[in-house]
């Protein structure tokens, strides 16, 4: 399988989640089946049920995170050598064209992708449109709303 790039602050995060999954969450379930299951009869027990299938959710999950875990290719920004190019990794600082605040991003995986804090997935059109751009130019990015147009302020490696 393919190597997936993660910051080294999202590989923290799936092991922090992971970590979490198997000495919290999967500890909790077994106690909630064992509570279920002495109700009496689990044929018609919805409480037991329900606790099988957030033991399945769980376990699922914590399969999930180790494949991500174990297909990661950790990148840390800070020791990028991109002569300021838009790479993964970077934070990159961009002002639309047509008016607008400038806004700053900083292109991550998908797991780590988050908009409110400013992390944009690898995957996604602006980023896309960004990857191996340098400050000074412009790019287009295809949007729901139409074509917009972004200059490049600046590019770092955080």
């Amino acid at each position: 399988m393919a190597k997936v790039p993660i910051t080294v602050a999202g590989g923290e995060m799936l092991r922090a989640e992971l970590q979490r999954l198997k000495t919290v969450d999967r500890p909790n379930a077994i106690l909630a089946i064992a509570e279920a299951r002495s109700h009496g009869d689990l044929s018609e027990n919805a409480e037991y049920d329900a606790a099988k299938e957030r033991q399945g959710f769980i376990e699922g999950r914590i399969s999930e995170v180790e494949a991500k875990l174990a297909n990661a290719q950790i990148i840390d920004p800070k020791l990028l050598d991109a002569d300021g190019r838009c790479v993964f990794g970077a934070t990159v600082d961009l002002q639309e064209l047509n008016g607008g605040e400038p806004v700053t991003y900083q292109i991550v995986g998908d797991d780590e992708a988050d908009i409110k804090k400013g992390k944009i997935s690898i995957g996604s059109p602006i980023a896309r449109a960004l990857i191996g751009k340098y400050a000074g130019d412009t790019v287009d990015v295809q949007t729901p709303g139409g074509v917009r147009r972004y200059e490049i302020l600046d590019v770092r490696y955080e």
